[in-house]
């Protein structure tokens, strides 16, 4: 997937930046051409006025001329004056604007020669009639010489006014050009911006079906590990069950080998005792004295043996019953303990196996209370219900908190296991300063 999406994208990148510059380059090369065209367009617009300016200003000039040579009316000569006075600036700009221009400016320097000549004839005529030269002034308006520089001039000034029309026409024709360009340019670029949005698609869509793949996988993955791990578990917990179980059978065959083989032996020994103490009694007081403390010896043996047989194996259970088995647990380790332990007990009806998880449970928790929790008080509670029992040995000791319990806390492990092979459930709940109560719920049906 990697080897797919990778030339995509280093072909996206590219057409995307080729793409934009080629539209920075087409905008410039439009905006460089319609700035020219515009340019050219404003001087070739402004010849153009200049030229008419020009031809007015010659045409005023004879107007008022031919009037004040036929009237001697000096009004006449007021438009005069003022054509002669504009036409000399009007000639420096049109030569501004042909500059540029060489073929041009050589039209426009014959003009200017005609427009001279034009302008010394009309001030000869003019001044010989303020002189009174009447022959003179009337020979020079006979004479078709103006008529020819004035045509002169008119054809050179529409020969001008064609190549600023060309030009005109130029600069419109750059700007069209520049328009098609721009819409080209925009056209390619939308064009390519489709292109790389369809491979971005591709890609995308590609890149999509990877990590789609690649969850099923790690799903799958992730599936076959907890399946594993619960595989794991379940064989792990089968084994804390059945070394839980051969632990219990071998407590159980240790302490039928205690009461069956030592308890023989101690009775055995005791008796002999007895028998040796009635004849040597009255003959030898010192002897009857060892044996009486031979007899105590013994009896604390007896004593120790059935508590140790008691502790591995309670035959009370199977005896007296889970009720009675506890209320002796309950006293017997008060006498040790010094703690003052109040039960509460009912009458539950349990299976063999979960009677000594119950005891175990009970037995684990006060072990515990003597050895961390500095406790005075303790309350073994025994409930039963429609479907399940409970037992509960709460303590009034120093409590702890509940998340600083070590990995490594295997009396609390212990029970916990111990409740759930038997199908139940432990909660331990404790606070620093208020006591641990340890809660467990068994049900019926195990």
């Amino acid at each position: 997937m990697k080897k797919f999406a990778l030339p995509k994208m280093s072909i996206n990148l590219p057409l995307a930046v080729l793409a934009a510059a080629f539209l920075i380059f087409i905008n410039e090369a439009s905006f460089q051409q319609s700035t020219t065209a515009v340019t050219t367009m404003e001087q070739a617009q402004q010849t153009r006025s200049a030229i008419n300016k020009l031809l007015r200003e010659v045409l005023n000039a004879e107007t008022g001329q031919r009037g004040y040579l036929l009237t001697g009316d000096e009004r006449y000569l007021i438009p005069y004056n003022r054509a002669i006075e504009d036409i000399p600036p009007n000639l420096d700009i049109l030569r501004r604007l042909f500059t540029p221009y060489p073929e041009q400016l050589r039209d426009f320097d014959v003009m200017t020669r005609y427009v001279s000549r034009k302008m010394a004839e009309m001030d000869l005529s003019v001044r010989m009639r303020k002189e009174g030269n009447e022959d003179g002034w009337k020979f020079v308006l006979t004479t078709d010489v103006g008529n020819e520089q004035m045509e002169t001039i008119r054809e050179l000034s529409a020969k001008l006014l064609v190549s600023s029309s060309q030009k005109l026409e130029q600069g419109q024709a750059q700007i069209k050009k520049a328009l098609q360009l721009s819409r080209i340019g925009i056209a390619i670029t939308a064009l390519v911006g489709l292109l790389a949005f369809y491979m971005y698609l591709l890609q995308t869509k590609a890149l999509v079906a990877s990590g789609l793949r690649e969850q099923e996988s790690l799903q799958r993955e992730r599936d076959l590990l907890e399946k594993q791990v619960r595989d794991r578990t379940a064989t792990l917990t089968e084994l804390a069950t059945h070394l839980q179980n051969v632990r219990e059978d071998e407590r159980g065959h240790l302490a039928r080998e205690l009461h069956d083989e030592l308890g023989a032996l101690l009775t055995a020994a005791k008796l002999d005792v007895a028998r040796l103490k009635s004849r040597l009694a009255d003959n030898l007081p010192e002897a009857s004295e060892r044996l009486a403390h031979l007899t105590n010896t013994l009896n604390a043996g007896i004593a120790l043996k059935r508590r140790i047989v008691e502790d591995l194996r309670p035959s009370s259970l199977s005896h007296l019953g889970l009720v009675a088995s506890l209320e002796i647990l309950a006293r017997e380790f008060e006498e040790r303990s010094g703690l003052s332990i109040a039960t509460d007990l009912e009458t539950v009806e349990l299976g063999g196996s979960n009677q000594l998880t119950v005891y175990r449970l009970v037995q684990e928790s006060l072990t515990n209370i003597a050895k961390y929790a500095e406790a005075t008080q303790v309350e073994i509670s025994l409930h039963d219900f429609d479907s399940y029992i409970t037992i509960e040995v709460h303590d009034n000791g120093k409590g702890f908190a509940i998340e600083d319990i070590r990995p490594g806390s295997h009396g609390l492990t212990g029970m916990r296991h111990r409740v759930e092979a038997a199908g139940g459930k432990l909660q331990v709940n404790s606070t620093p300063g208020s006591g641990t109560q340890v809660t467990a719920f068994l049900p019926k049906t195990l």
